[in-house]
């Protein structure tokens, strides 16, 4: 029997605390497609894996839209570890041409996951605090020879790698291959065990009818965003992915009065506004209690950050509850530091 003296007692929180707290995740690196956290995307081999995953690495990058979806602009890290920078250079060429940035960070050589990899990933975070995207090509690059694949040694590659980015709130896109058995759940495709799918926040599968084929589907799946499906085709002449049709529209939540009123307020006219739950239920003119308000934005963070652009925080001092709003500009550039805190 173990050692009741040396058994940590559970963390727990109330369901009062919980609701006095703010969860609130970064903004969307891409809306819809990406969000801070780790994820899988993989494919047969020679589909163009690589040239989709350089694709999302510039448009982020650069913060140009991908397909009409709106980007998050800012430092990307791509370990293009099956790659010289020779070929680099070619691809992005090809696909860009010289409209380049300063904000896309390449490298083609790294350490092992038990052996450097996370530091070396940690360091360049460390370094580049606006970094939003890191990109490792592939995870059989990354993972010691000798692993087995088993559902825990799985989860725990994954596990190692969303600890980097649920710390720093980045997105972690990590390259991998599909089996060529068919599968009628294609997340079953992903090769290996259900730890690797089980682990991460999300995934995305490419695959093609015809290997000589130049349409191909994307299905996305994550914890975040509603199941997708984007159907592209393959631009010959730059190689870049283009859109097609989706085959659904993109499920959105109903407008929010009380964000809406919110946003009214928090505009580039009047874009930071701090003071008592109290001062901002007056100024919005709503028939709430003070403390109502802070919970029901407490709980919407993330949905005020996302929908609205507006971040929000709630701080308690001896005063009382401090409410803080601050609009994000849709201009920034690097070395803004707007998105601190978020």
């Amino acid at each position: 029997m173990a050692d009741k003296n040396k058994i940590a007692p559970l963390d727990t929180i109330t369901m009062q605390e919980l609701f006095e707290n703010v969860y609130c995740t970064n903004a969307a690196v891409i809306k819809d497609l990406l969000y801070p956290g780790t994820y899988l995307f993989a494919g047969s081999p020679k589909i163009g894996k690589s040239f989709f995953v350089t694709q999302l690495a510039y448009h982020v990058s650069t913060g140009t839209p991908l397909w009409d979806l709106p980007t998050r602009k800012g430092k990307v890290l791509y370990l293009a570890l099956e790659d010289t920078y020779r070929r680099l250079q070619e691809r992005m060429y090809r696909m860009f041409g010289t409209e380049t940035t300063d904000l896309l960070h390449f490298s083609v050589s790294a350490g092992k996951l038990t052996n450097g990899l996370e530091e070396q990933i940690q360091l360049f975070l460390d370094e580049h605090p606006d970094t939003t995207l890191v990109m490792i090509d592939t995870l059989q690059k990354i993972r010691e020879e000798e692993s087995d694949s088993t559902y825990a040694n799985d989860y725990k590659v994954i596990t190692r790698l969303k600890n980097l980015s649920d710390k720093h709130g980045v997105c972690i896109l990590v390259v991998h291959h599909t089996r060529k058995l068919k599968a009628d759940d294609k997340y079953d495709m992903i090769s290996g065990t259900n730890g690797l799918f089980g682990a991460a926040d999300g995934a995305l599968i490419l695959q093609k009818e015809k290997r000589t084929s130049n349409k191909a589907t994307l299905d996305v799946s994550g914890r975040d965003q509603p199941d997708l499906l984007f159907h592209l085709i393959r631009n010959e002449e730059q190689l870049v992915w283009e859109l097609e049709e989706m085959e659904a529209e993109l499920w959105k939540e109903k407008p929010d009065p009380l964000l809406e009123k919110v946003a009214e307020i928090i505009t580039t006219n009047n874009p930071d506004w701090e003071g008592s739950a109290s001062e901002f239920v007056a100024l919005l003119g709503v028939d709430l209690k003070a403390n109502t308000l802070s919970l029901k934005l407490n709980v919407n963070a993330s949905r005020l950050l996302n929908e609205y652009n507006i971040s929000y925080s709630s701080s308690r001092s001896h005063a009382g509850r401090k409410l803080s709003f601050h609009l994000l500009r849709d201009d920034r550039v690097d070395g803004d530091d707007d998105l601190e805190g978020v």
